[in-house]
């Protein structure tokens, strides 16, 4: 996912352009578009992993500062290109990781003076980073990647998550060339244009992710960017995490029950209704190591549920919206108007509140 406007002239200003060329702004916005989702999502799924194992340890309120975000989250980057940059930026910026648990390897590290300067060690040893990493994001190009692939296949190991931004490559051939099953790979679709606007073709994509409607725009439940597979799999990446921690199953619940859902879920208050369930099945102690691949690949309850279900997609909404600072304010259904806070936010816990996993192959979310 490469900035292929990056070095055009033309394109530095949409009131050069003449109305013959008004059809490639298209093409600019939807790039602008998918490198804004692509940044906002590895932000949620960072902020959920962190909060969830900080949630277990009992040391940090679910509010977290950005001096205290990513203490316990280690998180690497493949490739200082230009989505590379961006990623790192969002993260320091937004996702609150601090700077000495970022790590970058790239061919070229002196180019990244900027970042080392804010204490983010950049260096060129992919084998290296992916050793040390808990989440390692792959922001190479796709003809680099099978050099990339063969070059930490060793390194890699459980419970560190392959996060691939190189969009050309399908998951099926990343398993194949890293010999690994935690991968996680959004697959990105544009099918809405009445959102091309939204984007903010001049601005950064700090700029972006501060905008109240940028976010709603980017949430995984919408359906401008990102497909339900991706979510899902964002979930079971989590149960990987507290598996990989020998935690009971049900404790395991129960945390991402805390993180999940708000101390007043103010959609089931209005609707009068019930928050989503989840239903478990008898089990050993821990839950299972899950393939992120194939939860990615292939249907199962959730994903169908997930598909059919406005209220849970309400929730999830919800929780993806605050945890950028985004509350949202209701009017008769789920969100019309937002308004922006201080800090980011995790919405804390509510014992009430319980989520019910049924597992044989799939979890399963139930309403």
């Amino acid at each position: 996912m490469l900035d292929i406007m990056v070095n055009l002239k033309s394109f530095q200003s949409e009131h050069a352009v003449e109305e013959s060329e008004q059809p490639l702004l298209c093409l600019r916005s939807r790039c602008k578009g998918m490198m804004v989702n692509a940044c906002a999502h590895a932000v949620f799924f960072c902020k959920l992993l962190y909060t969830l194992r900080q949630k277990e340890s009992g040391k940090v309120s679910l509010i977290a500062s950005k001096e205290s975000m990513g203490e316990g989250l280690k998180v690497g980057i493949i490739g200082g290109g230009h989505i590379g940059k961006q990623l790192a930026r969002a993260l320091l910026e937004l996702g609150g990781i601090s700077a000495q648990n970022i790590h970058i390897s790239t061919r070229r590290p002196e180019t990244l003076s900027e970042f080392q300067q804010l204490g983010v060690e950049c260096f060129y040893d992919n084998g290296q980073l992916v050793a040390w990493a808990d989440i390692v994001f792959l922001c190479c190009l796709p003809s680099h990647l099978q050099l990339i692939c063969s070059g930490i296949r060793a390194a890699v190991r459980e419970p560190c998550i392959m996060y691939s931004l190189v969009t050309a490559v399908p998951l099926p051939r990343l398993k194949q060339l890293l010999s690994y099953s935690a991968i996680l790979r959004p697959q990105y679709q544009c099918t809405n244009r009445n959102l091309e606007n939204v984007w903010g073709t001049n601005g950064t994509i700090i700029a972006a992710l501060q905008d109240p409607i940028v976010i709603q725009a980017t949430c995984p439940c919408k359906k401008i960017a990102v497909t339900g597979k991706w979510l899902e799999a964002v979930f079971y990446a989590a149960l990987n995490s507290c598996m990989w921690r020998h935690l009971p199953h049900q404790r395991a619940l129960k945390l991402l029950n805390d993180v999940c859902f708000p101390e007043h879920c103010p959609i089931c208050a209005e609707q009068k209704t019930s928050c989503p369930r989840f239903f478990l099945f008898s089990l050993p102690s821990t839950f299972p190591w899950f393939d992120l691949t194939t939860v990615q690949m292939k249907g199962s309850p959730f994903s169908q549920l997930l598909a059919r279900s406005v209220l849970l997609q309400n929730h999830l909404t919800l929780l993806y919206c605050t945890s950028f600072g985004v509350l949202l304010a209701k009017s008769g259904g789920m969100a019309s108007t937002v308004k922006e806070i201080s800090r980011p936010l995790i919405p804390p816990p509510h014992p009430s509140f319980t989520i019910i996993i049924t597992v044989y192959q799939y979890c399963l979310f139930k309403t």
